[in-house]
């Protein structure tokens, strides 16, 4: 099966476009197995989010432009750049806040939400350092369950990156494990898959049980979900979990 999700799915704002993939594809979860929804944003410089909660989220912030400021409630403080990523795992509760600072580019990038493996486990918060913003042509592995992995998720769930340069023809990466489902979000570009369905930025593509997937590009930035159907996730989370439940 290959499912496109095109932008007419997506809620939210200008600023800020958020990706339910299970509603998209009308089910009645609003995530996808361990995946619950993925925000694009766009934020103006010396923009603030103030002190709030999650409680069972597994949060990736994956930003291509622009520099934030995290605090959280442990008093710990942090920036998040295009080259060090975050990933912040709520657990049973967590607050933090955000600041793009007032000397920043636009932000540009994604909020990843991502379900844990159970409820309430301990909260953590992770960073890591990027050798490079970007990975061209090639598939990175950013973060998986697995003690070596860059960053550690608790479910079944591993995301890449790549950026394609024009005319490049790419593949879909090895992967851990067989019978995985996979989403392919272009975040930045537009591409075409197999000769057959064109993605333009913001849209992505859902695969499963497909082995010959050929992506070529105009020159793109796509971020890459897999994740394990039949493996154990909590789907109670406050953003990342069923919304149809509240």
């Amino acid at each position: 099966m290959v499912f496109k999700i095109d932008n007419s799915t997506k809620v939210g704002n200008d600023q800020i476009k958020i990706l339910y993939p299970g509603k998209a594809m009308g089910s009645n979860d609003t995530g996808f197995a361990t995946i619950g929804r993925i925000d694009q944003a766009s934020l103006n410089p010396g923009t603030f989010i103030a002190m709030h909660p999650h409680v069972n989220d597994e949060i990736l912030s994956y930003f291509r432009t622009g520099k934030v400021k995290h605090t959280d409630s442990k008093g710990f403080s942090e920036y998040i750049t295009p080259a060090r990523l975050m990933l912040m795992k709520a657990g049973n509760s967590f607050f933090h806040e955000e600041k793009i600072l007032d000397d920043s580019d636009v932000l540009e990038g994604l909020q990843i939400f991502i379900r844990p493996k159970q409820k309430d486990l301990i909260p953590e918060v992770q960073f890591y350092d990027l050798p490079s913003v970007y990975s061209k042509n090639t598939w990175r592995l950013l973060a998986a369950p697995t003690n070596d992995s860059p960053l550690q998720l608790s479910s079944e769930t591993w995301i890449y990156d790549i950026q394609i340069t024009a005319g490049k023809q790419i593949e879909i990466p090895a992967l851990p494990k067989k019978e995985l489902t996979l989403l392919v979000y272009v975040f930045q570009g537009k591409a075409m898959v197999n000769n057959s369905i064109t993605l333009n930025k913001g849209e992505s593509i859902l695969i499963k049980e497909e082995h010959n997937i050929i992506i070529h590009s105009t020159q793109s930035e796509m971020v890459l979900f897999a994740t394990d159907e039949q493996s154990s996730y909590f789907d109670g989370g406050m953003y990342s979990g069923n919304q149809n439940k509240n």
